[in-house]
């Protein structure tokens, strides 16, 4: 099922593909980072410090792990990937275009949220006739989506509640639709629901991480033309630093210590 007109012009103003980080650009040539859309907060919270830090200016383009990952296969000059899984930074590695194997950067943890006034949030809710449209990601690129999925065969409710299913193209456009009201309520990552602006809005719960796979999310470092940048390779180490450590932390994930 998919839900036609709604972009949103409020609170997150349709979460933008493409957002700049820290204020510092000068002349310097901005780094390009593709990040999937359960990571864009965090990322501009980790861009900012960066650049803050050092000085290189950021570039983040934001989509799903697997639209990314085609746009880097057809030549996408992106200088990392920051991605929902560890799955599609490997495809990019086993393509010859990684200049080093992927890494893990952190773990990922589901939630279902809802911003109706006056609906609970829970498993129990999804089957009633009080919820029409569940969102969620379209888990054929979005990991987090597939962990929906994976929840909700856990629980038996996929064939039952598949009508009122309606996939975003990534994590942010599932968003869309549940802050809209598009959806009543739907699943998306905690981040976004822990992100400085968003907090208080609606209702949430977690969902237990042992009824999916884990989202271990991984990172690469593009090989390019001339190998990686100097500013890639400074971004790379950064993000498994102490304070991107600190940063992810704030934002929910869990990271290796």
């Amino acid at each position: 099922m998919k839900i036609r007109g709604t972009c949103l012009a409020v609170l997150l103003s349709c979460l933008p593909a493409v957002t700049g980080c820290g204020d510092r650009r000068g002349a310097a040539e901005p780094l390009t980072i593709a990040v999937a859309a359960n990571m864009q907060f965090a990322m501009e919270a980790l861009a900012e410090k960066f650049t803050d830090s050092t000085g290189i200016p950021c570039q983040l383009i934001i989509g799903s792990s697997g639209k990314l990952t085609a746009q880097i296969a057809e030549g996408a000059p992106y200088e990392l990937f920051v991605a929902a899984n560890m799955k599609y930074p490997r495809e990019v590695a086993n393509r010859g275009l990684a200049a080093e194997p992927p890494k893990l950067y952190a773990y990922g943890s589901l939630v279902l949220w809802t911003m109706k006034d006056g609906l609970v949030p829970s498993l129990d809710i999804l089957t009633t006739k009080s919820v029409s449209h569940i969102a969620l990601a379209n888990p054929k690129t979005a990991p987090y989506g597939q962990a929906a999925l994976e929840v909700l065969q856990h629980y038996g409710l996929l064939d039952s509640i598949s009508p009122k299913l309606v996939y975003g193209e990534s994590i942010a456009q599932a968003n869309q639709f549940i802050i809209s009201g598009s959806a009543e309520l739907g699943f998306t990552s905690l981040s976004v629901v822990l992100a400085p602006h968003m907090q208080g809005k609606g209702s949430w719960i977690a969902l237990n991480n042992d009824l999916h796979a884990p989202i271990e999310q991984g990172v690469v470092l593009m090989k390019g033309e001339e190998g990686p940048s100097g500013a890639a390779r400074k971004f790379y180490e950064f993000l498994s630093g102490p304070e991107a450590a600190g940063i992810l932390k704030k934002y929910g994930y869990s990271v290796s210590e």
